[in-house]
This record gives structure tokens, sequence and C-alpha cells, in this order.
């Protein structure tokens, strides 16, 4: 499918274009990441980012994950990533740990500051970065760092899904500072966009994105995908 991308790069400047290009690729990180593959922005003019127009990549990656079109988060390498809705349920089945979060934390396979993050969340869907530093007693700069591993581990076992971005508006309801991420529990959105958890083994999954990256993916970018799910 990418035998353009590999002949001349490819250029994106509306978001209809850029949900067309997800759903080709399957997975499409926000910065170069994946060799022989595309990135949002690898694809879209650079003047265009951080303009605060219709045309602003940077305000598309949070329309993705709030229209339904992809999951956001940081699933692979630490690195935020786009994985198209269609292509989520299997990467969910190799990547998600087996159990609720609740359960892996009885058994040691999840931190208690990770934990404690994702309680918050799901009491609170959509909660913004800021408000669940608060409220996790993380704001002290001494916490940062355990505030961002925590919420890395929890992209990483795909326990949660960053859901968009919220703008930080005053007492008059005008826009006042940067704006804060917000998060969601997987379950949670899965659900609020009727995508349904893959239901086969670890192995068909395997199997079933294995023939989907070979489809949509270059040699190159399907070998790095596929050495990092466990794929052979």
């Amino acid at each position: 499918m990418l035998k353009e991308y590999e002949e001349k790069p490819l250029s994106i400047e509306w978001y209809e274009d850029a949900c067309d290009l997800i759903a080709r690729v399957g997975i499409l990180p926000l910065a170069g990441l994946i060799p022989g593959h595309p990135s949002l922005d690898g694809v879209t003019p650079k003047e265009h980012w951080h303009t605060g127009t219709e045309r602003d990549p940077w305000l598309w990656r949070a329309r993705f994950p709030g229209d339904g079109t992809a999951a956001y988060g940081k699933f692979i390498k630490k690195k935020a990533v786009l994985i198209s809705a269609d292509w989520f349920p299997l990467v969910q089945r190799l990547l998600g740990n087996e159990g609720d979060p609740d359960k892996r934390y009885r058994d040691g396979l999840l931190s208690k500051p990770a934990w404690e993050l994702y309680q918050l969340i799901r009491d609170d869907e959509g909660i913004e970065t800021r408000e669940l530093r608060a409220r996790a007693g993380m704001k002290s700069p001494d916490r940062k760092k355990e505030f961002d591993q925590a919420l890395a581990e929890l992209q990483g076992q795909l326990a949660i899904v960053i859901s968009g971005v919220k703008e930080k508006r005053n007492l008059l309801g005008e826009k006042n500072g940067w704006s804060s991420t917000s998060y969601q529990t997987t379950e949670d959105w899965m659900l609020l966009y009727d995508i349904e958890r893959y239901r086969g083994t670890r192995e068909q999954a395997k199997s079933e994105l294995k023939l989907n990256m070979e489809e949509a993916c270059t040699p190159e970018a399907a070998a790095f995908l596929q050495k990092w799910f466990g794929i052979r």
C-alpha cells in the first residue's frame, strides 16, 4: 500500500486526509519512529504546526481519539502513536496485560502510583493532567518524574488512552495558559466508540496483525513492528 510513500513523500494538509492515512497504515507515530513508515509530522507541512488553525496537526492529535478514529497514547517505546480503531483490538490483545489493573496491582504487575492514577482516571473519565496530579498528591516538582512514569506505565500496558486536550480558561471563560492532556480508561474509550475487544487467542491476533502489516506497511516498517510486537 505504501509504494507511493517509498517513491515520494506524502503531503497532507487536511484532517480528513490524515484520518484516511491512519485507516490505511494502521499505526501512525506523531514523530519519526518506524523506519520506512510515515509519521504525522513527516507528512504534514511544518508551517501548519502550532498555528491554531483547522490545518494544524497539533490540534488534530486530540480529534483522532475524540471522534473514535484512532487510539492515542505512548504505546510503543514510550512514544506517542495513533492506532486505528480497526487495528487497536489486535494491538491491545498483544501489548495489553491480561486482567484488569486492580488484579495486576494485587499480583505485583502494576506499580502503586500507576494503580492509584488508574483509579482516579476510572472515577473521572477524561480528567486532565493538572487535576489528576493534584488529586494524586503529586503536584510537587519532586514527584513529577513519578507521575510521568506512572502515566507511561499505564499507557504502555494499554490501560489508558489520551482522550483529548482541554484548554485552560479563566473565570471569564477566556483561554488562559497552556492546554492540558486528558486521559480515559481504554475500556471506557472503546465502549464509547463501539470498538469490541478481540476475542481470539494471542496467536490468532499475531497472525491477523502480521497480515495487516504486510499489506499496509513497507517491508522495513513491517519488520520493525513485527519485532516490537513479538511476531515471527
